[in-house]
């Protein structure tokens, strides 16, 4: 499509010079599978979507908070990098049902399902998740992969205007079936179930150690 063809050329480009900039090493990557997914990860800095959208093996389709998309040059831009908006805080069925329709697609979608950035020195390493991931992964019938951010936090943590050159690690781990999660419960549950084991998982890949088995 005409709209992608600036997103197609700023991955071309600045989308190999970026992850460079943090020395980024991406472990899993592989675990990405063919055709739709929903890549669900930890959320510590503003840097955690450009890195994924930059480094993932296909393109990614991110949610941003729609106040974002309003005016400017940031409104104009988002939508030509994959990106659509989404109203924090409340449900949003015309979010909800952009990312089923990309995802039933094939396409890729990425969301941080703690809403916002949280405080990396936290006492608890994933903060409290919305439903929402689980419910659009089980509504479209496609598996969700936990993704972990190491290192996002001090390249370019809250309050910063400008990143600094910080090693970065992005840990990729299983792909989770939701469908196999409490198959006979009801909707409300499933969800419940599936988002606690997604934020298990990306809790788990948080643990991640340099020269490591995962």
């Amino acid at each position: 499509m005409k709209r992608y063809r600036l997103a197609r050329a700023v991955r071309a480009t600045l989308g190999k010079l970026v992850p460079l900039l943090f020395s980024t090493r991406v472990i899993g990557a592989e675990r990405i599978p063919a055709g739709g997914a929903l890549l669900a990860g930890n959320h510590v800095s503003y840097l955690d979507p450009v890195l994924l959208w930059c480094v993932s093996p296909r393109p990614v389709h991110f949610m941003a908070k729609s106040e974002l998309f309003v005016k400017g040059f940031i409104a104009w831009l988002l939508p030509r990098l994959w990106s659509f908006p989404v109203n924090r805080g409340e449900p949003d069925r015309t979010a909800i049902v952009t990312a089923t329709e990309l995802l039933k697609s094939g396409e890729l979608v990425g969301v941080f399902p703690e809403g916002s950035r949280r405080e990396a020195d936290a006492d608890e390493a994933v903060g409290e998740a919305h439903g929402g991931a689980a419910f659009i992964a089980l509504r479209a019938g496609v598996p969700i992969v936990p993704v972990a951010f190491l290192g996002t936090e001090r390249a370019m943590p809250r309050g910063a205007s400008l990143p600094r050159p910080v090693k970065v690690t992005i840990v990729v781990g299983e792909p989770i079936d939701p469908g196999t999660v409490a198959p006979e419960a009801g909707r409300k549950e499933r969800v419940s179930l599936v988002t606690a084991r997604m934020m298990d998982e990306i809790a788990s890949l948080l643990a991640y150690e340099p020269g490591g088995t995962r």
